[in-house]
């Protein structure tokens, strides 16, 4: 089986999100896809003796979509074009839309000549508008249709070519039609112009705030150095970073960055090294030689202060790096779904026909109570519900704030694995925490002879270890301390510590049991170790938390990584997961409430009690490019807060 993560352009919506991934879930081959609307992202697991990504690509191509599998093709250059066209269009729409309304005023005269002539401009305003800049919504709604699929531009497609041809149709055949039945009658130009105003509006200003949900990954792919000194019997060449192969010998001076990760082999006794961005540390750590060094991480200066020039043996490279493992991890996470979002998306697959149902029962609703004479009326109440109910808000609530939340953790030294984790998190009241490594670190000490202890090292507590379960108590979070150690090393750790539930002598089931039974009290548990013995109990943790300086089985098990040592990164990814669930639920509130108001208001039902006013197609269109963008606006506060 692979994995791979990559990019899908064009989707613009909920629906369209929900299609991607009901297409790559249904091909022979794939086991697991998961869309991310915010990242334009999906992550597919797939067996690769039966199917490719280039069979995914071309089934996505038949419904509208564009898979990114070329290495040729840079995603970020293909969206900076893609968000120059979008520009030009809002520009040019704007136009139309500027020179319909002042034509649909009347300025040029009242007469029928002049009337005549108003709208036929009108007419080519708005037909050029729909060639040119609506274009691409025609086209996707078309493929899926054929597929048997709908999306926002599904809704888009209806409202604008109703509106259209029910106003070309009133242009030419307009006045012997409706006069003689006593049935007043108008063109909708105007709005079939503004409703694709506002939404391409809205998308640009969503594409505008959504460069900030990524910006994460954007700052740790900025990390990696494009070039790398090899050094060879010749002297030093420079050679492109995908050269690199481990064993070779490197040079790095003050003010680069670490090329690859590796490990010093010649140069100053000590050399200061910046690693804040991996590890969230604003110390600067001092290297030794045989000292391990991180890619990305840059090169300060030596012992006194002066510029240095060093040279390091490659260890890892490509992408088996810290620092690519990091993106990796980070775009995985930020693609996976809450089980929030899972609820979403399957509102999403029903929810442009069931728009399009109501619709249709509005135009339906209002002809059977006012005949004939109600048919426009009827008609804009229809359009203006295929307007206001698009479900970009509502596919965008979820993933935005997750994309925020886990770049955000990132910088801060702590990878999520994926959505779940960070959801669960908040939910946290048990912590088990092991003792060595995890809560303490390890020094060489002088031991008395005749001590019961010279074979074994001795340790103390981590720096802000005590402030760390101090903050956690504080939120309510018990913290039980287990150790395989004696008695007589534990017991000071945990009163150190500040922590009052301990146990020695342990094994490693006895740490499963202790989760099990917490779990079984109703509890929602975490697990923080970072050694093999503490993987049983990683495993079955309600979230686990593993110590980036630990055993690699440790950090495959745990949803959660600490890059630092920091103890105190794990109240803070408690706070961070709070915070982002909450920011989740308010975005769902207000998509969910925006729909359920906005949509009765569309249909007309203040006329039921009287009231002369509704959300015409314009202020619809208006209105669901506000909702989407405002959340998107609403999530990026997590950057901040």
């Amino acid at each position: 089986m692979e994995k791979k993560t990559v990019a899908v352009l064009g989707m613009m919506c909920a629906g369209c999100a929900a299609n991607v991934e009901r297409k790559l879930n249904s091909m022979e081959g794939v086991a697991t896809a998961s869309v991310n609307l915010a990242g334009r992202t999906a992550t597919v697991e797939y067996d690769g003796g039966v199917t490719s990504l280039g069979t995914m690509k071309e089934a996505l191509s038949g419904i509208g979509y564009d898979m990114v599998i070329e290495e040729d093709r840079n995603v970020e250059a293909i969206e900076r074009q893609t968000y120059r066209s979008l520009r030009l269009k809002v520009l040019l729409s704007w136009l139309f839309a500027a020179a319909v309304m002042v034509l649909s005023m009347g300025l040029a005269g009242t007469d029928a000549w002049s009337r005549d002539v108003r709208n036929q401009t009108s007419l080519i305003i708005a037909l050029l508008n729909i060639v040119y800049c609506g274009r691409q919504f025609y086209a996707t709604a078309w493929r899926q249709l054929y597929h048997a699929s709908a999306s926002m531009d599904t809704l888009v497609t209806l409202s604008t070519a109703i509106s259209f041809l029910f106003s070309a149709f009133n242009t030419f055949w307009g006045e012997q039609t409706w006069e003689p039945r006593g049935i007043a009658w108008h063109t909708y130009f105007d709005a079939s112009v503004m409703i694709i105003t506002f939404v391409l509006t809205g998308r640009l200003m969503e594409e505008r705030a959504k460069q900030g949900t990524a910006g994460s990954i954007r700052a740790l792919m900025g990390l990696q150095p494009k070039t790398a000194r090899l050094v060879s019997g010749d002297g030093i060449t420079e050679m492109p970073i995908a050269a690199v192969q481990t064993g070779d010998i490197l040079e790095v001076r003050s003010g680069e960055k670490i090329p690859v990760d590796g490990t010093v082999t010649e140069g100053p006794e000590r050399v200061s090294v910046d690693e804040s961005m991996m590890t969230g540390e604003s110390v600067a750590v001092s290297k030794h030689t045989g000292d391990r060094l991180l890619a990305g991480t840059i090169v300060l200066t030596d012992a006194d202060g002066k510029a240095v020039t060093f040279r390091m043996r490659a260890a890892e490279v490509g992408q088996k790096t810290v620092l690519a493992n990091m993106i990796r991890m980070v775009q995985e996470a930020q693609g996976s779904k809450a089980p929030v979002q899972r609820v979403v998306d399957r509102v999403a697959l029903i929810f442009v026909p069931t728009v399009t149902a109501l619709a249709v029962l509005t135009f339906l609703l209002w002809l059977i109570i006012g005949g004939q004479a109600m048919l426009p009326q009827a008609l804009l109440s229809a359009v203006s519900v295929l307007v206001i109910a698009c479900p970009c808000a509502m596919g965008l609530a979820t993933p935005t704030a997750l994309m925020v939340g886990i770049g955000k953790a990132a910088q801060q030294g702590i990878l999520v694995k994926d959505a779940t984790a960070l959801e669960q998190l908040r939910k946290i009241d048990r912590m088990v925490i092991d003792k060595t490594g995890t809560l303490t670190t390890l020094r060489s000490a002088t031991v008395p002879e005749g001590s019961p202890f010279g074979n074994t090292p001795a340790e103390s507590l981590k720096p802000h270890a005590r402030e760390a379960m101090d903050e956690l108590q504080q939120m309510g979070i018990g913290i039980h301390l287990m150790s395989g150690d004696r008695k007589e090393r534990v017991d000071p750790i945990a009163r150190e510590a500040g922590i009052s539930d301990y146990q020695w002598g342990v094994m490693p089931q006895d740490k499963e049991d202790l989760v099990q039974r917490l779990q079984s009290e109703g509890h929602h548990v975490a697990m923080v170790g970072d050694g093999i013995n503490d993987s049983q109990a990683l495993a079955l943790a309600d979230v686990s938390i593993a110590m980036g300086q630990g055993t690699d089985v440790a950090m495959d098990v745990a949803q959660v990584t600490l890059i630092s040592t920091d103890l105190r990164r794990i109240s803070q990814a408690v706070l961070l997961s709070r915070r982002t669930v909450a920011t989740i639920h308010q975005n769902l509130f207000w998509a969910f409430i925006y729909n359920i108001v906005c949509i009765p208001l569309a249909a007309g039902l203040p006329y039921l009690f009287g009231l002369s006013w509704q959300i015409t197609p314009m202020w619809a269109s208006a209105l669901m490019a506000f909702s989407s963008v405002s959340v998107v606006l609403n999530s990026l506060r997590l950057k901040w807060s």
